[in-house]
C-alpha cells in the first residue's frame, strides 16, 4: 500500500517532532520500544522519539530514523552515543595537533598548594 502522507523531514536538527508526527511514529512501531523491546503505556510510561541513527553520528532528522523509546532507556543510549562522539572529537584533535589552551597559563599549582611559574620557577603564593 503506498503511503497517503508525505515523510515528515525537519528543517533543522533543531526542529520539533510535530505532536501528529510522534503519534505517526508510535502507531507504526505498535508502542513497541525499540531500545528494550517493552511495550509503552502512554499513560505511565514517559517515552521520546529517538533517532534510530543518532543525528551526531551522522543520522537525519527525519521520519523513518524515528522510534519510540522509554525515556529511561533512550537517556542511556545517548549517554553512549556522546561518549563515542566525544572520543571521536577528542583523537581528531590530538592528530590535527589542536590543544586547548590552560587557564592557568605558565602557572601552576604544586600538592602543598602553593603557586609557581613553570616557565621562571618563581614562587608567587
Amino acid at each position: 500500500m503506498a503511503r497517503t502522507v508525505d515523510e515528515w523531514i525537519g528543517k533543522t536538527d533543531d526542529t520539533k517532532v510535530p505532536e501528529r508526527v510522534r503519534l505517526r511514529v508510535f502507531d507504526r512501531e505498535k508502542g513497541i520500544c525499540h531500545l528494550s523491546g517493552r511495550p509503552i503505556d502512554p499513560v505511565r510510561d514517559q517515552w521520546d522519539l529517538d533517532h534510530k541513527l543518532a543525528l551526531i553520528l551522522g543520522g537525519e532528522h527525519r521520519e523513518t530514523n524515528l522510534f519510540p523509546a522509554l525515556r529511561e532507556h533512550h537517556r542511556r543510549k545517548t549517554a553512549a552515543e556522546m561518549k563515542v562522539k566525544s572520543k571521536i572529537a577528542k583523537v581528531r584533535k590530538k592528530h590535527l595537533g589542536i590543544k586547548k589552551k590552560s587557564s592557568w597559563g605558565d602557572l601552576s599549582r604544586r600538592m602543598d598548594g602553593t603557586v609557581y611559574n613553570k616557565r621562571t620557577g618563581e614562587i608567587l603564593r
